[in-house]
């Protein structure tokens, strides 16, 4: 069982030792780099390339760690009890099973993504560090112990908003997506849009990552903005010398899929108006 780049995914070779040491070692795969670099597409990828389903965890700042676990419905148990339905005595009926559940009861063995860690409490973390090392968990309301059928595959992503607990990374083994190069990228856009012509392409890269080395830029652009912003050019049929920016106008064509804040198109603007200033 191991992961290589797909027909719709280039895994850089780091990447694809990463996924499979961390298979190998059966410990979670955090994968933490820039936003829109692949993080959520690589479990999905990893899943569909191995045959396995996918269970997917999407945390919001809300979620609790207990929600991957399972949730006690009491108030609807009461509520039925004053009602006298006679299912208060199965307490399993009010019980609703998470996605820790679902990976650890699958009969086979499957693909759990944990996605954006870090948008939840700073405890979040360490409230499933048993539970993701022993690949098991107690529910107290029914007395039983929920254990893992088949070992899932965890991938675990985060976009680095905050620091994570020692002890959690401990349990995990960590890779770093970086930003692609330029012969990377190259081969990233023609899986999303192949038999672009390569004076375009050229052009379009070249306007791209000067955008990203801009000093000052507040959110650099993504691979999946880059991909988004390829595709607007190519349904404009815009040519290289269309992209061609000059003194008068720094800011690039179709802009809006690859500045994502005033700010950034306010810094444009000063650049330009300073080029023409120099002339």
């Amino acid at each position: 069982m191991r992961f290589e780049s797909t027909e719709r995914y280039v895994a850089s070779d780091d990447l694809a030792i990463a996924v499979n040491a961390a298979i190998t070692l059966e410990r979670p795969l955090l994968v933490k780099g820039e936003p829109g670099t692949g993080k959520t597409e690589l479990a999905q990828q990893i899943s569909g390339a191995l045959g396995l389903k996918m269970i997917e965890w999407h945390v919001k700042s809300t979620t609790r760690a207990a929600q991957g676990l399972y949730e006690y419905d009491a108030v609807s148990r009461l509520r039925d009890s004053q009602l006298g339905d006679g299912k208060v005595e199965d307490v399993g009926a009010y019980i609703k099973r998470g996605k820790l559940w679902e990976a650890f009861a699958a009969k086979e063995r499957v693909v759990l993504l944990i996605d954006e860690i870090d948008k939840a409490d700073i405890e979040f973390p360490n409230d499933l560090l048993q539970e993701l090392d022993r690949m098991e968990f107690h529910v107290y309301e029914t007395g039983e112990t929920i254990k893992a059928v088949q070992r899932p595959i965890v991938i675990i992503t985060s976009n680095n908003e905050k620091e994570l607990p020692d002890a959690f990374l401990r349990r995990c083994f960590f890779h770093y997506i970086r930003f692609p190069e330029m012969e990377t990228l190259r081969a990233i856009v023609e899986v999303h849009h192949p038999g672009i012509k390569d004076r375009l392409l050229t052009a379009a890269l070249t306007q791209f990552f000067d955008i990203r080395d801009t000093p000052g830029l507040k959110k650099k652009p993504s691979t999946s903005e880059v991909l988004d912003w390829l595709k607007l050019i190519l349904a404009e049929d815009l040519t290289p010398e269309d992209l061609a920016r000059d003194a008068k106008n720094t800011l690039p064509k179709l802009h809006g899929a690859l500045l994502k804040n005033e700010q950034d198109v306010a810094l444009f603007e000063r650049l330009a108006f300073m080029n023409r200033g120099e002339r």
